[in-house]
Parts: C-alpha cells; sequence; structure tokens
C-alpha cells in the first residue's frame, strides 16, 4: 500500500478528489482503486499504478478463532506483525506495530531478539489499522479499540505515532474515538512528557514488570536509562497535566517478580504516583524463551496481596497464545 504519494498524485485534480479518495480508503475501504467508480478510468488506472492499496500479508488465526496475527510485507521488503483481538461479537482491538523490531532488547521479549531496524511511517502504521478494518467489514464489524502495543517502542517513534493517531481518530479517517485508543511504553520519560501535552485524550499504559531497579534492569536493559525514580516523577506530572488514569502492565514471569514480597514492594513503589489514577494490569507471561508464567494461583495470591493494599488490579485475558500473538 502507498499513501505517502496520494497527495502529489492527485495535485492536478480539482480539490474534491482527494476528499473523495480518503472516503474511499478509510470508509468505504476498497483495496483498488477499480472500485472507487466515481473516478475517471484514466485517474483510477494513475492511482493504481502510483498509489496502490493492495496490503500484501500472511494471516495466521488462533485455535479459538479470536485472534488473527497478519504479518504485513513493506515496500523495502521489510515485515511487522498487528494483531486483531475479537471479544465477542462488537469489540474490536487492532495491535499496532510502531516499528521494524525493536532497539531495548527487552529479555521476556520476542521482537527485541530481533534488533532494531528502522521506524514505521505513520503511513505505514495507519494501513496496520486499514488491513483488518477491511477483514471486519466483511462480517459488518469495525475496530472499537487501537493499542500501540505491537513491535517496537512508539514513543521512541513519538512524531509518526502521533500523526497516525490524527487519521484513527478523524472523522474522515477510521473515526476511532481517542479514549479508545492506548500507547504502551516501557517508560520513555520525553515520550511521556510530550504525551501529557497532547489535546487527545489518549490512554497510557507504563510497562513496569518489577518493582525494583535491580530487578527492572535484569530483563530490562533500558532501566538504566529510564529508571522507576525517572518514571515515576514523571508520571506524576503527566496525571497532574491531564487527570486521566494510567494502566501499569506487570508480566507475571515464574520465580522472578511474582511473590508476595514482591507484590508489597510493588504496591510501595506505586503509592509514590501521585495522585493515585492508575491500575494494575498482570499479564500471565507468554513464554518466548528462558522464561515461564506464574501458575494460575501464583497470580491470584499477587493480586489479592495487591487488593490488600487497596490497589485495583485485573487480569488480562490470553488471547492468540497457539500463533504468538499473545502479549507479554
Amino acid at each position: 500500500m502507498n499513501l505517502e504519494k496520494l497527495e502529489s498524485v492527485l495535485s492536478q485534480e480539482p480539490k474534491f478528489r482527494l476528499k473523495q479518495a480518503r472516503q474511499a480508503i478509510f470508509i468505504d475501504l476498497i483495496n483498488n482503486w477499480n472500485q472507487a467508480t466515481n473516478f475517471p478510468l484514466a485517474l483510477r488506472e494513475k492511482l493504481n499504478q502510483e498509489c496502490g492499496l493492495e496490503i500484501g500479508a500472511e494471516n495466521l488465526i488462533s485455535r479459538e478463532g479470536d485472534a488473527t496475527k497478519a504479518l504485513i510485507s513493506l515496500r523495502d521488503g521489510l515485515k511487522i506483525e498487528t494483531v486483531l483481538l475479537e471479544h465477542g461479537a462488537w469489540r474490536n482491538t487492532v495491535c499496532l506495530s510502531s516499528q521494524v523490531g525493536c532497539p531495548f532488547g527487552c529479555l521476556f521479549c520476542a521482537t527485541g531478539k530481533m534488533g532494531f531496524q528502522r521506524n514505521l511511517t505513520d503511513a505505514e502504521i495507519v494501513e496496520q489499522a486499514i488491513y483488518f478494518a477491511r477483514v471486519l467489514k466483511r462480517e459488518d464489524k469495525q475496530i472499537n479499540n487501537v493499542v500501540f502495543m505491537g513491535m517496537g517502542e512508539p514513543l521512541l517513534n513519538y512524531e509518526n505515532v502521533m500523526d497516525a493517531i490524527k487519521i484513527l481518530n478523524d472523522k474522515n479517517g477510521l473515526n476511532i474515538g481517542a479514549r479508545h485508543i492506548s500507547i504502551s511504553t516501557i517508560g520513555v520519560v520525553s515520550g511521556i512528557k510530550k504525551l501529557a501535552s497532547q489535546p487527545l485524550q489518549i490512554n497510557l499504559a507504563i510497562s513496569l514488570h518489577a518493582p525494583s531497579n535491580d530487578l527492572r534492569e535484569k530483563i530490562i536493559p533500558a532501566n538504566k536509562k529510564y529508571s522507576l525514580d525517572a518514571i515515576v516523577e514523571e508520571l506524576n506530572n503527566y496525571l497532574q497535566q491531564t487527570g486521566r488514569r494510567i494502566m501499569i502492565e506487570y508480566l507475571m514471569i515464574d520465580k522472578f517478580n511474582d511473590d508476595k514480597e514482591q507484590a508489597e514492594e510493588l504496591a510501595l513503589l506505586l503509592r509514590r504516583i501521585d495522585p493515585p489514577l492508575y491500575f494494575v494490569n498482570l499479564i500471565a507471561y507468554n513464554l518466548t524463551g528462558e522464561f515461564k508464567s506464574s501458575s494460575a494461583k501464583t497470580i491470584k495470591d499477587f493480586k489479592l496481596a495487591l487488593n490488600k493494599q487497596g490497589i485495583e488490579v485485573t487480569e488480562r485475558y490470553r488471547f492468540g497464545q497457539d500463533i504468538k500473538a499473545a502479549c507479554g
């Protein structure tokens, strides 16, 4: 798919053509310009040649049918993953990638083992959502939620991610409400600072995964740069500016960060967040190598220990483990 050239290709056309083209892409969800029958044939042929709408992808569907992972081929031959999670009949979440690979190399993350190749453009980010919007349209469904929890660190590609979000949110785009769009970060404090000044009410999630710096550095090398102290300080600034509740993501890794003492240590850390507008989302670890997931009983005990400290806790439902599309 090639949206970058759309405006230049239509620059000599009447101004209304660009509006028509955007409706065709984002609302009608066409996959070939020949379907835009309100365009002259010559223009359709030109657009197909210079701004093709085909998205090359390979799909893997989970056994339960509630998760679909698409491996999308970009124009330079690189590939990225995006995932559709279907929560029942009318709630559909798309998980987007923001980079090809990731520079952080977190030990629990399959993408981190790939290394970093490049940032995605805003069009390449939006293309992932368009792909699944087309899939859902065939079943008279639509995307309800978008999460930037795929490949890469979104706040290291801040400008392109925000440009993509503006298209996703635009009523003449995919028309996804800002409060249904979430960005997950390992804790890039400069990006959190920028996000706090954004007028769009986007959700923020922090991939914490440990209650202390020493422990966190064992799985997140970037903690040396983005320490828990710096993250908490920036979260306080963010909350004071926005008043928007944040999600604290916490991977449950067997015999690493999952005992009751660590739950109590996490509670002490979270008490430093002021105002206390947050909740903890526990994520059973999805096996990618040396670590194992905590048992169901351990997760339950960890949750109860946090609850006793007055902390709201949820557990993330595990979609798509068999196709390596699960979070964590």
